[in-house]
């Protein structure tokens, strides 16, 4: 068989979105360039944080905006992930590293932040610099308080402030870890409070990012925090954007997408981006002559619900559920679509057999203990924490119920 050459895939499953990809989210972007951005360009801190389900695209647009703020209202952008943080002290240093490596953008501005922190630059090499372990590790400690983490910010916009830089944009993304630290909410909490009665505050766009939980537990653990921050809402993608989305990528790699093999990719990607980019993904490994075509978008589709399933679904769910009793009520449930996040106790039992309606309350009790399931606003309803498991579930569900396979499947929309 000739080999054949792909260019570089223009789909990037498990990482942020780069800025030329990025589509849609008119609406968030303009509320975190206004009432975010812009206060913060004319001197005043801001606090904001960006609230959605796993996979709904919270780190690219974190990432669309501060580049966007950075080359048009001079913020620099420094994004510190905190994934595995449990400590302040590792949040310090996520953040010292993370002003390292900031300024990419301008070779100017990555100059003066080098000279400014040349003693971090060292002999290990991490992220295409080279990182001084052990002096990060010394003064990571000094950003793990309010008093400290402040003076620095300072200190580095005004080295910085000659090459045009107005302010800082800091995002703490990956929060997951440290939200159940109650000194992280005091943290954070002293960090917008410090900063706002001082003489001259730090003109500083705090944003975190996280999904609704991680904000209610810092609340939880220390209830001022409710009033501290702008929360920008992110939900699903609508059709337009998503078509947008894919009709971009493929385009930018000289590809056509047929129109009924768009409507399945969009559809079963059901808005959500960590879906949209395994889909597209796939499509573009399997596709052998350019054009997108249903049968290529539907074996795609399987290839990314399986490649969902290993990461979030599968040792989470169908290994813990071994009884044919509980995955046949995990099917009804599931085949009530991708976009029904919540069910009503009594809806499913109508369609159960006796034995399974007598296994079902031990079912929605599993379900709870494994964190997918939680009970609902109203008496008998249940709701799914993450939409991607929602939408595994349902995939694996409807692919069972084809009565000869993937390959012989008709179009379910």
């Amino acid at each position: 068989m000739d080999e054949i050459t792909k260019a570089k895939s223009p789909f990037y499953p498990g990482q942020p979105v780069p800025h030329e990809f990025f589509v849609g989210r008119e609406e968030q972007i303009e509320r975190i360039m206004t009432r975010g951005v812009g206060q913060v360009a004319a001197g005043k801190p801001i606090a904001l944080y960006v609230q959605g389900e796993y996979g709904i695209g919270k780190s690219s647009i974190a990432g669309f905006v501060q580049w966007l703020a950075e080359r048009e209202r001079g913020l620099l952008g420094i994004y510190a992930p905190l994934g595995g943080a449990t400590e302040l002290e590792e949040v310090g240093a996520a953040v010292l590293e993370a002003t390292v490596r900031s300024g990419a953008l301008d070779p100017k501005l990555t100059e003066q932040i080098r000279n400014a922190l040349g003693k971090y630059i060292g002999d290990q090499s991490l992220f295409g610099i080279k990182i001084h372990v052990e002096a990060l590790q010394r003064d990571a400690p000094t950003l793990a308080s309010p008093s400290g983490l402040l003076p620095f910010l300072k200190e580095t916009l005004i080295r910085v402030s000659d090459v045009g830089i107005r302010g800082i944009f800091l995002v703490l993304d990956e929060i997951d870890g440290i939200t159940a630290n109650a000194k992280f909410a005091h943290f954070i909490k002293g960090v917008v409070d410090g900063n706002a009665i001082s003489p001259e505050p730090v003109p500083v766009l705090l944003m975190l990012c996280g999904v609704e939980e991680r904000r209610r537990e810092m609340i939880q653990k220390h209830p001022p925090v409710d009033r501290i921050f702008d929360v920008v809402a992110i939900g699903a993608m609508s059709k337009q954007e998503m078509e947008e989305f894919f009709k971009r990528a493929f385009d930018s790699v000289k590809m056509k997408i047929q129109p009924e093999a768009l409507d399945l990719m969009t559809f079963y990607s059901a808005g959500f981006p960590k879906i949209m980019h395994l889909v597209g993904d796939a499509a573009f490994w399997l596709d052998r002559d350019g054009i997108i075509d249903k049968d290529e978008a539907m074996r795609a589709i399987f290839l990314a619900a399986d490649e969902v399933g290993k990461k979030y679904v599968d040792q989470q769910v169908y290994r813990a559920l071994r009884s044919t009793d509980y995955r046949a009520i995990l099917d009804k449930i599931a085949l009530m679509g991708p976009s029904t996040m919540s069910f009503k106790k009594r809806d499913v039992a109508g369609g159960l057999t006796e034995t399974q309606k007598k296994k079902f309350n031990n079912f929605l009790q599993k379900m709870k203990t494994l964190n997918v399931l939680r009970s609902g606003d109203v008496q008998g309803e249940y709701v799914f924490n993450v939409r991607m498991v929602r939408l595994y579930i349902w995939l694996q569900s409807w692919i069972r119920s084809l009565p000869d396979g993937p390959a012989q499947s008709s179009d379910p929309i």
